[in-house]
């Protein structure tokens, strides 16, 4: 649109530099007559001009650059997808094939299963192979079939629990395979001086797929019931791998696997920056997934909180996850990008306190607690998501970034389902608010384990070419 409004107005000013050029007074008043007759052409292209300027000043500067912009939009076409499927599929195990809550317990438990089974081996091999962008794009494809079969065989009056434990974990395993490859891609797509404004951007995607995901998801459910609303998932996977095959950006080259499957981990054990961060979040993950298992139902069952109102609670988090992700970057510039990060793990845990804290409060007053833990839980959590993502980017090597992104994995997410299984336990056991305290408090400790270490001193290193090769020293030392 800006472009024919630009062209007829370059076209006038010739016309009437040519009148003032072969014509004498007449000329000059053909010209004042063509310059009133084509003001109002001139003056909208002038408007249509600033206003191209204006809006390529609001678009951040790493969607103007094509790769990027493909890159950001596989990553979030598919986390708006799992967010659909993070409804779909519990509701088509529970309305459709009738699960109990052991049956739920498995579910929840196979997703996470592969990061702990697969995700060293994953690593090593992405890492040996390389062509990270094409493991990403066949663990979409793969996730994509996998999805498909179970709207397939609902319609075929043939879904059974067996299957959706199958597709549960076959989908994990994939993932894995698509985790540990992302983090070099990243890379490979990013410069080092825009790390926190490409881990901000992917992780505002996340956040907004946290607010419109479960809801479009909850309407497909009901318009096109539960297994049918799965394919909303497997068509954002395709999206994502078309989207993954249009880009052919430069990758590093793959390792000579001389060192084994275990790399990662040594790798892991030897930088006191990943080290303590593996310590601390992977503490502050066991104790959060207790807190998940029983949160929705102590605030239904003890707090009689309804449905739909929850749903509104826990999209405060995603709200406060979109704040976070617009001012991460500030932050981690005034503060330090490693002390922001453990800021974040304490505004992530410690505003937990106030949902056992609101079974001592009544009516309005225990939604705004909710509504203020989630919230402030929510930007805690998405600070320290971009700003490790950010602190790893730098002080990974190239060559073993799946290798340790799998070790990491392997720890972090494998801590989940015993963390998940011991909630049920203890809440069973001593009761929802006492567990819930219990998750609370180890929580925060995972956090403190964070103060003695190197994270609160650490910065990003500034004006370093992208392969200063001692720009890894210089980010462990600190």
């Amino acid at each position: 649109m800006f472009t024919h409004l630009r062209a007829p107005a370059r076209a006038a000013e010739v016309g009437a530099g040519s009148a003032r050029a072969t014509t004498g007074q007449g000329g000059r008043k053909l010209q004042g007559a063509r310059s009133r007759a084509l003001s109002p052409l001139s003056g909208y292209a002038s408007i249509a001009m600033n206003l191209e300027a204006g809006l390529g000043g609001m678009v951040p500067p790493l969607l103007r650059d094509r790769v990027f912009r493909r890159y950001w939009g596989a990553s979030t076409v598919s986390m708006f997808g799992d967010q659909i499927s993070s409804v779909a599929l519990p509701l088509t195990a529970v309305l459709v094939l009738h699960a109990g809550a052991a049956s739920m317990g498995y579910l929840t438990a196979l997703q996470w299963l592969p990061s702990l089974l697969f995700a060293l081996h994953a690593g090593a091999w992405v890492d040996r192979r390389g062509k990270r962008r094409m493991a990403m794009i066949l663990a979409d494809l793969g996730r994509a079939a996998a999805l498909a079969t179970i709207p397939l065989c609902y319609a075929l009056h043939v879904l059974t629990l067996a299957q959706m434990y199958a597709v549960t974990f076959i989908a994990g395993a994939l993932s894995v395979l698509f985790t540990v490859s992302d983090g070099t891609l990243f890379v490979s797509i990013v410069p080092p001086d825009s790390y926190v404004d490409g881990q901000s951007l992917i992780y505002g995607s996340r956040a907004f797929s946290f607010m419109g995901g479960p809801s479009v998801g909850g309407l497909l459910v009901e318009a096109l019931t539960a297994p049918f609303a799965v394919v909303a998932d497997a068509l954002s996977f395709l999206g994502s791998a078309v989207q993954l095959a249009a880009i052919k950006p430069a990758e590093p080259p793959s390792s000579d696997g001389e060192d084994g499957v275990t790399a990662g981990l040594r790798f892991v054990a030897r930088s006191p920056i990943i080290r303590a961060s593996l310590t601390g979040v992977a503490v502050i993950n066991f104790f959060n997934m207790m807190f998940s298992a029983l949160f929705m139902l102590y605030a239904v069952r003890m707090l009689h909180v309804r449905p739909g109102v929850l749903g509104v609670v826990i999209g405060a988090g995603a709200v406060g996850g979109m704040i976070a992700s617009l001012t991460a970057k500030r932050l981690g510039n005034r503060l330090g990008i490693g002390l922001v990060y453990v800021v974040g793990c304490f505004v992530f845990t410690l505003p937990l306190a106030l949902v056992p804290l609101a079974a001592s409060v009544h009516g309005v007053a225990v939604l705004l607690m909710l509504f203020a833990a989630e919230f402030t839980s929510g930007f805690g959590v998405m600070v320290l998501d971009i700003s490790i993502g950010a602190i790893f980017a730098m002080v990974i090597p190239d060559t073993m970034r799946s290798r340790v992104s799998g070790a990491f994995q392997a720890i972090n997410y494998g801590t989940r389902p015993a963390g998940a299984l011991l909630g049920g336990a203890l809440g069973a056991s001593a009761g929802l608010r006492p567990a819930l305290w219990v998750a609370v408090a180890g929580g925060v400790a995972g956090a403190l384990l964070l103060l003695p270490s190197p994270l609160p001193g650490f910065r990003l290193p500034t004006g370093l070419p992208a392969d200063d090769a001692g720009e890894l020293e210089d980010a462990e030392s600190v």
